[in-house]
This record gives structure tokens, sequence and C-alpha cells, in this order.
């Protein structure tokens, strides 16, 4: 079981509700830091990064309209490693080798299927560490 750490702006409300269902029917702790809607991407994604930073167990998935407005904003922030996914494979291995914490997409562009399935991959997988580390400090420097 895995806390996991969801929001959305007011242009991903639908998805962000069908993969609440979908986490706590697999018994995931969810915790919903927009259960009103954030006016923005941008918004949404500093209260998420808040939350990530207070829980470093913690996993968080953001939702937008497109998904790269939040994954932009996420990058902003040191020590986040962030992806924008809308396929599972990416979404395992971003875990596994970058040691992603927050996952963003787009309502409009991942559906509710498939966006599942993109949430029980990056769940399922776990930082290799390792040789990857190398990888995640240098992206943490940038910031």
């Amino acid at each position: 079981m895995k806390r996991v750490i969801i929001g959305s702006d007011q242009d991903g409300v639908t998805l962000k509700q069908h993969l609440i269902d979908y986490l706590k029917s697999e018994d995931h702790e969810v915790v919903d830091v927009t259960e009103t809607p954030a006016e923005d991407f941008v918004e949404l994604t500093n209260v998420i990064v808040d939350e990530l930073n207070a829980d470093e167990k913690a996993v968080a998935i953001a939702i937008d309209k497109y998904g790269v407005g939040s994954f932009m904003a996420a990058s902003k922030h040191q020590g986040i490693v962030a992806a924008e996914l809308s396929d599972e494979r990416t979404a395992y291995m971003t875990r596994r080798h970058n040691n992603a914490r927050l996952i963003t997409m787009g309502q409009e562009i991942v559906g509710v299927e498939l966006a599942k399935n993109i949430v029980k991959e990056f769940i399922s997988a776990d930082y290799d560490g390792g040789r990857h580390q190398v990888r995640v400090d240098m992206m943490n420097e940038l910031c």
C-alpha cells in the first residue's frame, strides 16, 4: 500500500475522481489536496510538491487539461523528479530509473482506462538506485 497524493485543476477533475476511486479500490492511502479544484496548474503543482516534501515515501499524481503544464511547474522545484505520462511502460521506468515521485497526465490526452494502467505501473515500481542515482543527483543540481 502506498500513500498517493493527488490533485487537479479545474480541467482535470473528472479523471482525478476516477483515479481516486481506482486507488482506493486497490487499498492505497489517497490524499486529495484539491477537493476544491485548483484554479490553475501552477497552484495545483505547488500544493502537491509541498505534500511530497513533507513525506519522502509518498508518490503523487497531478492532472490538468494536457499534463504538460503541471510537469513544467513541477520541474522548477528542487528535489522533485516529475514525468508527464501517456503510456504504461514510461510510467514504470521513470519510477525505476529516475526516481520520479510525481507524474502528470492530461484529462484531454489520457482516457480513464489508460490512466488507471499508468498509475498501476507507476505505483508498482520501486526506485532501483545504484547507477541511476548519478543522473538523479545531476537533475537535482539543475534547480
